[in-house]
């Protein structure tokens, strides 16, 4: 991916400070500085090219390591984090790839996968997830993703399989009457012609999609040209 210029992007300045410190502090490698911290290499690489800014705990991690002030570095990566807006710059390659797609399989063992919630429960999970959680966010977040679902109203819209591990339909996300809704949308949804909702039942116990699991929350299988989209960061989801 290419890099991102500093000077107007907030997530790529932040990666450039963080490089700088990197190597301030004896890392001359990617590598060096992801043994240390406990983290993928992929991890450091995408912090550094404001691809995706780190997480929480790798950046406590990174400040430690570094011996950076924490306090000014987690004010950096809020501005970088809200300077992608409701949709961040490292996934956005995926919603051009899902918006082009003839075809789309989804896994999903946690959550109802973002093209088939409703607006309410969407915005549960934004607000349990999101350090913002004022009302012009959370609308922001949830407009953002109602509109990645325009896609099923197109005349050409694309096949999609669908997989949820039965804990979904249990899990309770925002208030029974949110939770009603939600599953009657997927039921509707999956009256539709090519689209497929399947159930993994719990008594099947373990499952190879188990396996391949982020730990975040919906896992794209194949798009346009069999793209495959990245996994979410912790707490994160789009």
């Amino acid at each position: 991916m290419t890099r991102r210029d500093p000077e107007t992007n907030p997530a790529a300045f932040l990666g450039d400070e963080l490089r700088r410190a990197r190597l301030a502090a004896g890392f001359t490698s990617q590598d060096a500085l992801a043994a240390k911290l406990g983290f993928d290499r992929t991890v450091v690489a995408k912090a550094e090219t404001g691809q995706r800014p780190p997480t929480a705990d790798v950046l406590a991690a990174w400040c430690q390591a570094c011996r950076l002030d924490d306090q000014l570095f987690a004010r950096l990566a809020m501005l970088a984090r809200r300077g992608d807006g409701p949709v961040p710059t490292w996934f956005e390659d995926w919603l051009e790839a899902e918006g082009e797609a003839q075809s789309l399989r989804l896994w999903s063992p946690v959550l109802i996968p973002g093209l088939l919630q409703t607006a309410d429960y969407a915005r549960a999970l934004f607000l349990a997830e999101q350090t913002d959680t004022s009302d012009e966010a959370i609308a922001a977040l949830v407009d953002a993703r109602l509109e990645r679902q325009a896609i099923l109203d197109r005349a050409d819209a694309p096949d999609v399989v669908a997989v949820l591990d039965e804990a979904v339909l249990h899990r309770l996300i925002g208030s029974s009457p949110v939770m009603h809704d939600a599953l009657v949308h997927v039921v509707e949804l999956s009256r539709r012609p090519g689209l497929v909702v399947q159930v993994i039942p719990a008594s099947h116990g373990a499952s190879a999609g188990l396996g391949r699991w982020s730990g975040e929350r919906q896992w794209p299988l194949t798009g346009c040209e069999r793209t495959r989209c990245p996994a979410t960061p912790h707490g994160t989801s789009y």
